[in-house]
């Protein structure tokens, strides 16, 4: 396993999934209440349902926004992603190839919001991170760590 490797193993990107009551306002309080505490979306999707909806992000300060989250009734799951720098939207075909090579079954993906020095990046929900993240790397793709989207 290559340095790389063990970084990634050791200090994966988290996601948490917030459940919100499909109301007006409640993505407006969530990112409010985050910005106000200084913790920053880093990525972001929605998915919309009748009654509620799942808010799935990446942050650059996991502990302070699982605080938040559970002090501001915020009911959440977490998990480890795999996020992946990209140039532009022309290397998805190539991520995407290098994943059904290593036979990595993809769940879904979204994009960050903003990167440093104009990089894309993608979040992928993968069964395997850490064999996506290998199959990623041998590709020559940067897999981040939390550290890399810390501001």
């Amino acid at each position: 396993m290559a340095e790389s490797d063990t970084v990634i193993a050791a200090d994966p990107v988290r996601q948490f999934s917030v459940f919100a009551e499909n109301r007006v306002g409640r993505l407006h309080e969530l990112a409010a209440l985050l910005k106000e505490h200084n913790v920053h979306i880093m990525a972001m999707t929605v998915l919309d349902t009748t009654d509620s909806a799942i808010i799935r992000m990446i942050v650059d300060d996991v502990e302070k926004a699982r605080e938040l989250l559970v002090n501001n009734d915020f009911p959440y799951a977490e998990c480890e992603i795999l996020a992946v720098e990209i140039n532009d939207e022309s290397e998805l075909r190539g991520v995407l190839a290098a994943l059904l090579e290593a036979e990595i079954n993809v769940h879904y993906v979204y994009s960050f919001i903003k990167r440093p020095k104009g990089k894309s990046a993608l979040a992928i929900n993968a069964e395997d991170s850490d064999i996506g993240a290998q199959a990623l790397s041998r590709r020559g793709y940067r897999v981040l760590t939390r550290h890399d989207i810390a501001r």
